[in-house]
């Protein structure tokens, strides 16, 4: 896997050095710089301009959420994973909502910071499994009432399922055996069918069915 260049926010030292020791076991992962404040956090990110940004969502000075914002303005391509005690759905909404790709607690970094790094890095959007179900129980509306109508092939679900679970293109063409273009095309059909128009959208309609609990 290519090299992901990871900042890191945490105004717990304890928390904040565990999370460092744990990102820089993982040969493919350089930590680039880490901070304790929102304020530092958003200069860092904005300096150095990392692949994914490991955030705190309750820093002292600025919220989670507003440093979602701030950062989805300025720097767009930084991909943000929100790191929290906060089991609370409407707030999971309101972050993915704001461009978070992925949302983990605390008390399971030591098992999945990792693995959400790598699923973020690609393209994905990474739900903590022991909060996925709490954070996304609303079924997507269109979706449920659609797809009794519409059903998706073999292969169209096997991409959709393989996309809730943060593959990227690449990675589901080389599974299947397929194109990427190929993907695309199953994809957009099965989306089209369900009524599935983002990401986001996707990953509620897998959490629904099941899917990221195989994770």
């Amino acid at each position: 896997m290519t090299d992901i260049r990871v900042a890191v926010a945490d105004d717990h030292p304890v928390v904040l050095a565990g999370i460092k020791s744990l990102l820089q076991a993982a040969p493919e992962i350089t930590l680039v710089g880490d901070a304790t404040t929102g304020k530092a956090a958003i200069e860092l990110i904005q300096r150095a301009l990392p692949d994914i940004a490991i955030i705190d969502i309750s820093l002292p000075d600025i919220s989670g959420l507003d440093i979602a914002k701030r950062i989805a303005e300025t720097c767009p391509t930084v991909k943000l994973l929100a790191l929290t005690v906060h089991e609370d759905r409407a707030y999971v909404q309101l972050l993915l909502q704001a461009g978070v790709r992925g949302y983990i607690l605390k008390r399971s970094a030591a098992e999945d910071l990792v693995r959400a790094v790598r699923a973020v890095a690609v393209g994905g959007v990474f739900l903590d499994p022991e909060i996925a179900d709490k954070a996304l129980a609303e079924t997507v509306q269109s979706g449920s009432s659609s797809s009794d109508k519409e059903h998706l092939s073999q292969r169209e679900n096997e991409v959709l399922k393989l996309t809730a679970q943060g593959f990227s293109n690449k990675e589901i063409a080389a599974r299947l055996d397929v194109s990427i273009k190929t993907v695309e095309t199953y994809k957009a059909r099965a989306s089209e069918k369900l009524n599935l128009r983002t990401r986001v959208d996707i990953v509620r309609y897998g959490v629904a069915h099941g899917w990221l609990e195989s994770l």
